[in-house]
């Protein structure tokens, strides 16, 4: 077995040939998790910005599933935090409100003078008379026979 000096270089050549075009060849960049996504949001654009362009020439679709897995994540964390923002501004309004309608009802209040019920005019009892009919005296006792007049003051139960 003898090995020759041309087959050794032959070899030898081949091996730096074949390192020369493992280091030309780009590396292969590992799609970014969810959770670094979620972390920077400027790459988190981008991704999203290539997958929206070009889905096809996408690094990966394990990326762009990333990224819109990292967005859900993302809107569900503001969600409650939007939710009470709303509810607080809500509150504050609606106390706003409820201050402003008080000050209109104490504004119409002190405009109306309230009323003493002690000191009203008093209502008669009698209905007033018909007008055809002559004017009767007011100590005078209608007749016993009307059932539908009203009992006056004058007259007791018998």
């Amino acid at each position: 077995m003898t090995v020759s000096i041309k087959s050794i270089i032959a070899c030898g050549c081949l091996a730096a040939v074949f390192a020369a075009a493992a280091a030309c060849s780009p590396k292969r960049i590992p799609p970014m998790s969810v959770t670094e996504l979620m972390e920077d949001r400027v790459t988190l654009d981008g991704v999203l910005m290539k997958c929206n362009q070009n889905p096809s020439k996408a690094r990966t679709d394990t990326e762009c599933l990333n990224a819109r897995t990292a967005i859900d994540r993302l809107d569900s964390q503001n969600e409650p935090a939007e939710e009470a923002k709303r509810a607080e501004e809500f509150e504050r309004s609606r106390e706003q409100l409820r201050l402003a309608q008080e000050k209109q009802r104490q504004e119409q209040a002190a405009k109306v003078k309230p009323v003493d019920v002690y000191h009203l005019p008093l209502v008669p009892v009698e209905p007033p008379a018909p007008a055809a009919a002559p004017a009767a005296p007011a100590n005078a006792a209608p007749p016993a026979g009307d059932p539908g007049a009203p009992p006056v003051v004058s007259q007791s139960n018998p």
